[in-house]
């Protein structure tokens, strides 16, 4: 946010010296040819200002500029430069190429956080006819609630900075997890072998809501015991994890997940075993009907999938209470050890467990689900809170130790990531306080698992450093998806001045959006306003002094200012208004309203950051 701590509304006399000056400059591809003309120097158009609309935005005030001017100049200079950041400098592009902008950094059309953004472009779009195209009003009217996330986004603040490249690595992931054959479609439940063993899906969804989804991720599918950690969190939320484990235990069985088999205290291990799952369900919401219990645990659910499809398969429910001996055997079992709260109903539990293992997902839904989970229990689209931060924590620790079946321990061990599996090929995987992602495929190993799940998320850990015991310090062969490519601040000095050096306006644009400090110096002590100044880039000047107030007094080495180099290499319009600028940049520090003004803009930008 360096450049824009300091604006304020600019100074007409620079704007003025162009008009008595008479002088043109036309920008050339390594520099600016300056010519003596009659006709007034055009306005370049900048990241915060355009010909047509630079009056507007820096029209000059008295001192007496009460905050929510200063907030509504502040909006409108982040709405501008956003605008020609998505632009490259352009005043007008396809509709589309903001859409492909907005994927690109991970904020899809069907976030619950662009809905008036895009109830906006489709209006727009019904009423026009001919080429979409979208020019700054129709870009401020399009994106006027959402600015805020947007420039978030756009700054590469979210928790996957660079999305884009990160996306490529998983598509990569995906395919080579593609290749895998092994396995067995289960076909214990007979609606679960009518999938197809060459189906292969996998989303992810950060805590930030940036979004990827490769191969059939719109397909619906069982969640099985998928479901069995979600039920777990509900039942902690709504009863505290004291009351939930005094029905079951926290250890992982070492056994199957259908074995008739309870702990030395004569409960279920865990949650996350059939026996477990089928005490958990009757925990929820036990005094109402069947019918309000099953809308309870799907209203839950949605909520924890924001907008995104939550469906109920009663083919497979059928079909699970047909051929679910194994679970009637497990429910007498329980019984007859009287793991069940007073007065419960063993038949009842058992059908809502079948229930709840009959509701549908898709990959993108599941994976905002997993999300909900890493991000403490808020769905990263929505903002709601679903979950207390009690139940996301005790989930993921058992998801870890138990979640896996009996590869568990192997899991852990090669992973280190909470995840669970379901005999439906769903894999649900979280990365806290990252992202959570759903991986389907219906081919199962011997144990259970999805076979390309598994292997998908060992491929995941062995690239990016989100095993849990992965040491940033010593692992550096591991990536860290969520380091900005610009965090090496040699790298950052560089990339201002080349963009200085060769008048890259664009470049500079997007350095100023994503927070860099535009006053960087290199080796020599030189800024960027040194690098303009002598290479004569008009444009360059005055984009650093007038959007991003850049110190002009700032000495090299040798003792010059950047007005120095410009008077030494003959650039008289730069030194002009250079030399406007520190007399205005002089008055700008000596004046308190201006301190004021500066204080009210921090503060406001210390509530978007």
């Amino acid at each position: 946010m360096h450049c824009l701590k300091s604006l304020r509304p600019a100074n007409v006399g620079i704007l003025q010296l162009f008009k008595n000056a008479g002088i043109s400059a036309r920008v050339g591809a390594d520099n600016i040819v300056l010519s003596r003309t009659q006709q007034p120097v055009p306005l370049p158009c900048w990241v915060a200002a355009s010909p047509n609309t630079h009056r507007a935005f820096h029209q000059q005030k008295g001192p007496d500029v009460d905050q929510g001017h200063s907030k509504g100049r502040l909006m409108s200079s982040m709405e501008d430069m956003l605008f020609y950041t998505i632009t490259d400098g352009k005043e007008m592009i396809p509709l589309s190429q903001f859409v492909s902008a907005l994927r690109k950094i991970g904020l899809l059309t069907s976030d619950p956080r662009l809905r008036d953004c895009v109830r906006q472009m489709r209006q727009y779009s019904r009423d026009t006819f001919g080429p979409l195209m979208m020019d700054k009003k129709l870009f401020r009217r399009f994106v006027a609630n959402n600015i805020l996330l947007l420039t978030k986004a756009f700054q590469k603040k979210f928790i996957i900075p660079d999305f884009e490249e990160f996306t490529q690595q998983i598509d990569r992931m995906y395919n080579d997890a593609q290749q895998q054959e092994e396995g067995q479609v289960a076909d214990y439940i007979p609606q679960l072998a009518k999938f197809s063993p060459d189906l292969w899906g996998v989303s992810l969804c950060t805590i930030d809501g940036q979004r990827h989804s490769v191969g059939d991720t719109k397909v619906p599918f069982c969640l099985q015991s998928c479901v069995k950690p979600l039920e777990y969190a509900i039942a902690v939320h709504e009863l505290g994890s004291e009351a939930v484990h005094h029905f079951v235990g926290k250890e992982p069985s070492g056994f199957r997940f259908n074995k008739l088999s309870l702990n030395e205290e004569d409960k279920p291990h865990n949650p996350m075993v059939n026996a477990g799952a089928i005490v958990i369900s009757s925990l929820i919401k036990p005094h109402s009907n069947k019918a309000e219990r099953f809308d309870h645990v799907m209203e839950f659910l949605k909520s924890m999938a924001g907008t995104e499809y939550v469906g109920f398969s009663n083919a497979t429910f059928q079909s699970e209470r047909e051929t679910g001996d194994r679970n009637y055997a497990i429910g007498y079992y329980l019984k007859e050890k009287k793991c069940f709260p007073d007065n419960a109903d063993m038949i009842a539990a058992l059908d809502f467990y079948f229930q709840l293992c009959s509701i549908e997902v898709t990959c993108e839904s599941g994976s905002v689900m997993a999300a909900t989970l890493a991000n403490g229990g808020i769905c990263p689209i929505t903002g709601e809170r679903v979950l207390s931060a009690e139940a996301v924590r005790n989930t993921l620790s058992l998801m870890h130790s138990c979640g896996m079946y009996d590869f568990s321990g192997q899991f852990a061990f090669h992973v280190g990531l909470p995840a669970k599996s379901g005999v439906s090929g769903a894999v649900v995987l979280v990365v806290p306080n990252v992202m959570g992602m759903m991986c389907w495929s219906p081919p199962l190993d011997r144990l259970g698992n999805s076979v390309r799940g598994i292997h998908f998320c060992q491929e995941l850990v062995s690239h990016f450093n989100f095993h849990n015991y992965d040491n940033l310090r010593h692992f550096t062969k591991k990536h860290d998806p969520r380091r900005r490519s610009d965090d090496d601040p040699n790298k950052s000095v560089v990339k201002l001045m080349f963009a200085a050096y060769s008048g890259d306006i664009s470049a500079l644009r997007r350095f100023a959006l994503s927070a860099m400090n535009m006053e960087q110096r290199d080796y020599d002590s030189r800024t960027a306003l040194h690098i303009a100044a002598a290479e004569g880039h008009l444009e360059t000047v005055i984009f650093l002094t007038e959007i991003c107030k850049v110190n002009p007094y700032m000495k090299d080495r040798w003792g010059n200012t950047p007005v120095d180099d410009a008077v030494q290499f003959g650039h008289d319009v730069v030194v002009s208004v250079l030399q406007e600028y520190q007399r205005t940049f002089t008055e700008k520090d000596s004046s308190s309203s201006d301190m004021e003004e500066q204080k009210s803009t921090l503060d406001t930008l210390k509530s978007i950051v």
